[in-house]
């Protein structure tokens, strides 16, 4: 007695197809599980012998092999376990539902209830690339399965709704959940009590975050403890616009992998994540790994914000890894049977104190540095050239002059900014759409001189500054970068050398090194 059934389980960010084959023969009573599965797969022999028998079925006494092909690939996970309960029974002629050409995904608890699994989503975009579009799932997946739209779903909470399987169009379930959906709870677009007009003074640091939400750009901030810069970090996503449809489903996608969506989510993420990793936080981590390779904090911030507080607490060793995915916006990881690449475009927020104690060249505030030159410079070793010049804004900021809002303060609220990084976007994204990126700070050096164009003055000031500050080449490119998104800011169709001189003025740590 022999059958199969498909199944999927998710690789990277993406779903891969599995076809589960079970085979029944007389013998010793014994099951047997080939084609690579990890432990939590050769564990499911025992679930599924008890979802089985606590169903009101046979558990059959005789020889059970189970393949999972391609069998050359290493599996994981507890997904499989519905497709091998379901495989039993269909090969020991207990159920006669239709199961051909049925995607069939679920984890089974020992009373046959089925509970749900991460990346339900990663593995409706196989089925439906694959051309299968029927799907059995665990019910409380469905939320999130009613978000990919001309399938025919069938969700079920236990192993006896197999023989009553009930087929509804994924635009049927997700009116049925719109009823269930609690947007307040499950994804607002923006937090209504976090403002930018919430910090008081540092109009130059609003303006770095208002052009570094606008063209996607690195951003770094360095002052004394208690001057508002995680405060200000923290406020920048709200001046992001919110994600487009394909950004949003990317992103939806990577947290269900993760198993990080909120419960019973039946609408795409259309806030630009957030992610503040403590300083402890381990390669693995921050990057991701693992035997079969698990999304990071890179890939998690992916169309939002990586933010790192206090950066020389982080070991070096994580963070010289930002450098890859700083440039090329993926993480590609190996390992011995697999290569996996995640996405990793994400804006890189970040700050520090000039030293230990904190108070290294604010002297003049009034406070005073307790820190020996040795340990000012072990602190500052932690942060290479080669990442800081890969930051494009590098700003300064100091102790407010006063506690009280000003009218400055108060006038630029980030519903505001965010209308105007939305107009700088959409001009970006006209500019671009020939093109495989959307924002200026994914322009390369041949993009700039194809796109970029700067009068005769502007070309002279950037050259003197190269010449004085002495840049890197990389450096020369990001000044030109940030002049453009000014300009974007600005409405202006070409870039001036107003824009570049404001430009120049945010790579405060070139100035710093040759004052």
């Amino acid at each position: 007695m022999y059958t199969s059934l498909a199944s999927a389980i998710v690789i990277g960010v993406n779903g891969r197809g599995i076809t589960v084959e079970v085979d029944i023969t007389s013998g010793i009573p014994q099951i047997n599980v080939v084609g690579l599965p990890d432990s939590a797969i050769r564990e499911s022999v025992e679930r599924v012998r008890s979802a089985i028998r606590n169903s009101n079925y046979q558990f059959p006494l005789e020889r059970i092999t189970i393949n999972l092909a391609p069998a050359d690939m290493k599996k994981e996970g507890t997904g499989l376990d519905l497709a091998i309960a379901a495989g039993i029974l269909k090969a020991s002629k207990q159920i006669n539902c239709e199961l051909s050409g049925s995607l069939v995904v679920g984890e089974l608890s020992l009373d046959g209830h089925i509970r749900p699994v991460h990346g339900i989503l990663a593995m409706l975009e196989y089925a439906k690339a694959a051309g299968i579009t029927k799907i059995i799932l665990p019910h409380v997946n469905s939320f999130e399965a009613s978000l990919i739209s001309g399938l025919l779903l069938c969700p079920i909470t236990n192993l006896r709704e197999l023989e009553n399987i009930n087929y509804v169009t994924s635009e049927e379930l997700l009116a049925l959940h719109q009823k269930a959906r609690n947007q307040a709870s499950t994804n607002k677009v923006h937090r209504q009590d976090i403002d930018i007009c919430d910090v008081v003074g540092q109009q130059e640091a609003k303006r770095a975050l208002l052009i570094a939400a606008a063209g996607r750009h690195n951003i770094i901030v360095a002052g004394p403890p208690g001057v508002g810069k995680t405060m200000l970090m923290r406020r920048l996503p709200s001046i992001m616009p919110p994600l487009q449809e394909v950004e949003a489903l990317e992103v939806t996608k990577i947290y269900s992998v993760a198993g990080k969506l909120p419960p019973q989510t039946s609408e795409f993420l259309t806030a630009p994540p957030f992610r503040s990793p403590h300083h402890s936080i381990s390669v693995g981590g921050l990057i991701g790994g693992g035997s079969i390779p698990k999304p990071g904090e890179v890939t998690l911030s992916h169309h939002g914000v990586l933010f790192l507080d206090e950066l020389p607490e982080f070991s070096r060793q994580v963070l010289e890894l930002l450098r890859q995915p700083m440039e090329e916006h993926t993480v590609t990881i190996s390992r011995a049977r697999s290569h996996i690449t995640f996405p990793a475009s994400f804006l890189l927020a970040a700050s520090y104190n000039p030293c230990p104690c904190g108070y290294y060249g604010f002297e003049r505030e009034g406070q005073s540095c307790s820190c020996t030159q040795a340990m000012i410079h072990r602190y500052r070793a932690k942060l290479s050239g080669p990442l800081l010049d890969r930051i494009d804004l590098q700003i300064d900021v100091a102790r407010p002059t006063s506690l009280v809002p000003s009218k400055e303060d108060l006038a630029m609220t980030s519903e505001q900014m965010r209308k105007l990084v939305q107009q700088a976007v959409t001009l970006q994204q006209q500019r671009y759409r020939l093109y495989a990126f959307n924002y200026n700070s994914e322009l390369t050096t041949q993009g700039i001189k194809q796109l970029v164009k700067l009068p005769e003055e502007a070309h002279e000031l950037i050259e003197n500054a190269f010449q004085a500050l002495g840049m890197s080449m990389r450096g020369y490119d990001r000044i030109i970068k940030i002049a453009r998104t000014i300009a974007d800011l600005a409405g202006c169709i070409d870039v001036h050398l107003e824009h570049v001189a404001e430009a120049i003025q945010y790579r405060k740590l070139d100035i710093q090194l040759h004052l």
